[in-house]
């Protein structure tokens, strides 16, 4: 079976210079490598191919044969690193919390492994006799969140 680590080690010798991160890298039973990448501004398919080619050329098929996949992280998919909550801010996400709850609303900051979205929601407000619609930011911790993905919007 390829080692993991070997991969790891090509995808961040191609990485060094460019403003793409790494997002994943899973090797299956069958020797089947998946490398996902991304960039704040999109992935362009010609990056995919170069770094595709990197790593053919740095492995031997005549130690092992492995099918290899080099894609961009899908931009409705839940996010995967840090770094992409980083260049999602600014934006509409969707957060799914250990219990269970949705939230939507704008990702405000990301500090070390916390992030905070701010969400339109009711609250009551002291001398009204109705909940006000008002801007409440939340904090999240990215290891105990079932998953936080961009919402795509058409508008």
């Amino acid at each position: 079976m390829i080692d993991k680590n070997v991969v790891k080690k090509l995808v961040d010798e191609w990485l060094e210079d460019k403003e793409y991160f790494l997002v994943g890298i899973e090797i299956s039973q069958n020797d089947k490598i998946v490398v996902e990448i991304d960039h704040a501004d999109g992935v362009w398919i010609e990056d995919c191919v170069g770094l595709s080619r990197y790593i053919e050329d740095h492995l031997s098929r005549d130690e092992e044969d492995y099918e290899l996949e080099v894609g961009s992280a899908g931009l409705g998919q839940p996010f995967k690193v840090a770094q992409q909550y980083v260049n999602f801010i600014g934006k509409e996400v969707e957060v799914l919390d250990e219990n269970g709850k949705k939230y939507q609303g704008v990702l405000k900051s990301v500090e070390g492994d916390n992030f905070v979205v701010t969400i339109n929601e009711k609250v009551m407000v002291e001398g009204k006799k109705r909940p006000q619609k008002m801007d409440v930011d939340h904090t999240f911790d990215m290891n105990n969140v079932k998953y936080t993905k961009y919402l795509i919007s058409f508008k």
